[in-house]
């Protein structure tokens, strides 16, 4: 059977790095935020550099379709794929889009990347796509826990990478959870 997984985690806690090894191995990257671009785009809704747009576009999405939406979105990139591909999942961001898929694939696996704070932050602030302030990603992680119910995916993970050190050491950590699954 092939792997779904999701990769759950803070801003700037280091997910990208793993969905792009994953995807560098062969695995199928679906993202959850293409889904907001793509449908930003089909209504002609520029996207702005603060973000803005989109965050008021995910929150509007949200509020008229529910907090699983996303999920129920990504859910035929998932059915077309998940035959042929190990997936995933870059972007899951709350417990109701992880209860909707659970209850569809049972195989489901979520690995939350964790860092500590004052070290995201620093990451976050020199990032060259869309850096924050030390006030401005407080505020965002604040909102997407309060909001989006973001905390509920990152506390039920079945795997954990402290990504505090090297990129080479979260690599690592990633190949031992990858040998636990089997993959």
């Amino acid at each position: 059977m092939k792997k779904l997984v999701a990769i759950v985690g803070m801003s700037g806690s280091g997910k990208s790095v793993i969905t792009d090894y994953l995807e560098n191995l062969g695995w199928k990257k679906l993202y959850f935020g293409g889904i907001t671009y793509k449908l930003m785009e089909e209504q002609g809704i520029e996207r702005t550099e603060d973000g803005k747009s989109e965050k008021e576009f995910r929150e509007k999405l949200r509020k008229e379709y529910g907090n699983d939406c996303y999920a129920k979105l990504i859910e035929p990139e998932i059915k077309a794929n998940i035959e042929d591909y190990d997936i995933v999942l870059d972007g899951l961001y709350s417990w109701y889009e992880y209860k909707y898929l659970i209850e569809k694939y049972d195989n489901l696996k979520l690995i939350c990347v964790v860092v500590n704070k004052n070290i995201r932050y620093d990451r976050v602030s020199k990032r060259e796509d869309r850096p924050f302030d030390n006030e401005a990603i407080k505020y965002r992680d604040i909102t997407e826990i309060e909001n989006l119910y973001k905390g509920g995916p990152i506390a039920y993970a079945d795997y954990y990478i402290l990504n505090n050190k090297s990129k080479d050491e979260t690599i690592k950590q990633l190949e031992e959870i990858l040998k636990e699954m089997d993959v």
